[in-house]
């Protein structure tokens, strides 16, 4: 026991030595092929022994290149078709309003029927009323999270694990577009609401095929793996999958890289390569996290052989008869 407490005082010495190198590091030195190899060092360290948990941080068109490509997937489907879609650990439902908006604003006439599921009760609740404050709460003080006011929850929930706001990704076209603004409120319009079912659940339940009622055409999984240990995540991912319907595709960016291609590699996934450097790139919070954080994301690099499947953010699960 000693001995362990020993050596992870001399783990967290040498990384908090590591970060201060690394941030004196230039850019230019960073993107070499030596200071590549010092943030993998780095950040290997990072995952290995940090202490992980969830958060319902979030944001409003997080990654617009991934709208960009579910757009394009909808746009093929026939005129009048059916989407059965789910997205798994929803938080407060900003990325599924944007899911929404990206598809009702090129094809309205789909037939959309897109599960939003979420472990915690109160953040479910939370999401599907779909008020937002515009303003900020002060998130450290817990009195707004038990306050009868609404007004007063609303604002602490809105800024809830925020490092900045909700909205900062949007224009003002996109605001009005997506929101009927009520003073300090921002309130999600009604046609991005419907075809929303929301329900409880935890997204590595065995039993969760049924609850969503069968397989699904798109699974979104995103930004919640990483917070897991590396065991249950591969447990959880390889779960997950069998929610996809042949030929259908699995959206999974914010999870450790190594769990993700060694789930891919053995199952046989498919990587989507349209737009694949775009949607790695394209959340810059977790861009930014790298090497430091256990969640950031490292740097795209094609010199490596297994790239294209190590990289890319959605996959192909099985084909189609």
């Amino acid at each position: 026991m000693a001995s362990s407490s020993i050596l992870d005082r001399c783990v967290e010495f040498y990384l908090s030595q590591g970060a201060r190198v690394w941030n004196r590091l230039p850019c230019s030195l960073r993107h070499r092929s030596s200071g590549c190899a010092f943030g993998r060092h780095l950040n290997r360290l990072v995952r290995a022994h940090a202490e992980r948990r969830q958060s319902f941080g979030t944001f409003f068109l997080r990654n617009r290149a991934e709208l960009e490509l579910l757009r394009r997937f909808v746009a093929r489907k026939p005129n009048g078709s059916r989407l059965d879609m789910s997205v798994l650990a929803c938080s407060k439902g900003a990325e599924v309003y944007s899911m929404m908006w990206a598809i009702r604003s090129v094809r309205p006439d789909l037939q959309l029927n897109l599960h939003a599921m979420d472990i915690s009760r109160e953040i479910l609740d939370f999401a599907a009323n779909g008020v937002f404050s515009l303003s900020t709460a002060d998130v450290l003080d817990r009195s707004h999270e038990e306050s009868a006011e609404p007004i007063a929850a609303i604002s602490w929930n809105t800024s809830r694990d925020q490092n900045a706001s909700l909205f900062e990704r949007m224009n003002e076209g996109e605001l009005e577009a997506m929101f009927d603004m009520q003073g300090e409120q921002a309130r999600v319009r009604q046609w991005l609401k419907d075809g929303v079912t929301w329900c409880q659940g935890n997204a590595g339940d065995p039993s969760l095929l049924a609850t969503i009622g069968g397989p699904q055409e798109i699974v979104v999984a995103n930004r919640f793996l990483c917070h897991m240990k590396p065991v249950a995540a591969e447990q959880c991912l390889r779960s997950i999958s069998r929610l996809v319907r042949a030929g259908g595709y699995l959206f999974v960016t914010g999870v450790d890289l190594d769990v993700r291609t060694c789930v891919a590699r053995e199952l046989g996934w498919t990587p989507v390569t349209e737009l694949m450097r775009e949607i790695h790139e394209g959340d810059s919070s977790i861009r930014r996290g790298w090497p430091l954080n256990y969640w950031g994301l490292e740097p795209f690099d094609e010199r490596r052989k297994d790239w294209q499947i190590r990289y890319s953010s959605v996959f192909q699960i099985g084909k189609t008869a």
